[in-house]
């Protein structure tokens, strides 16, 4: 059994990575396990969940690597939103893939460790959602899931879906369904649609999934 960690942004990553990544990946003999990015620390408590400056997740990227230097350290953190001081962030490339690969391998460069393999979400962990808007039946009203087909067939890909900061996958959710759980009801729609599912809509979350795989071969 192999050991891949996977440093992601916060308790809906994390639940993702447990219920829907750990038993994927078990079954092939690779145990992946979520580490939460502590936002702030203090002499008797870490705070956990969220990215507010990319040289937080530097030091503590740098220090997970260290810590495990014969096994592999990935993550899971959303594009959108991502710290300015994020090495080439401000790529402008047409081509999304192109523009996220460029950035995943400057970070890799700056973070400088062998066993290090940064990984983004497009545009943000809710966007791969979208990859079945017959799941959402699970908590919405069929009204609200044509919506959410309608917005899932305007785009190439569920990775695609992002426009501005009030258009992002989330904000999209938050504002169709107002008791929208992110944590909750974030793993139980990815439960009822598959992994399958989401490998066959999103090629970037795709090409991650099969470096990982690649780890345990």
């Amino acid at each position: 059994m192999k050991n891949v960690y996977i440093y992601c942004e916060g308790p809906t990553e994390e639940s993702f990575i447990n219920e829907i990544l750990y038993p994927y990946f078990f079954n092939i003999g690779i145990a992946v396990y979520p580490i939460v990015c502590t936002t702030k620390r203090t002499a008797s408590k870490k705070y956990k969940g969220g990215v507010s400056d990319y040289n937080k997740i530097k030091r503590e990227l740098t220090m997970l690597c260290k810590s495990h230097p014969n096994e592999y350290v990935t993550t899971m953190f959303d594009y959108y939103a991502m710290p300015e001081n994020t090495p080439e962030i401000g790529l402008h490339d047409s081509d999304i893939y192109e523009r996220i690969g460029k950035i995943e391998a400057a970070v890799n460069r700056d973070i400088g460790q062998a066993n290090c393999m940064f990984h983004f979400m497009l545009h943000e962990f809710e966007g791969i959602l979208f990859s079945n808007p017959e799941s959402f039946e699970l908590i919405a009203e069929a009204d609200v899931v044509n919506k959410i087909r309608e917005i899932r067939e305007s785009y190439l890909t569920p990775e695609h879906i992002n426009n501005s900061p009030e258009t992002a996958p989330s904000k999209r959710l938050e504002k169709l369904i107002p008791h929208y759980a992110k944590i909750k009801n974030g793993t139980l729609i990815s439960k009822d649609m598959g992994i399958d599912k989401i490998l066959a809509e999103c090629p970037h979350f795709r090409e991650w999934i099969e470096q990982i795989r690649y780890l345990g071969a």
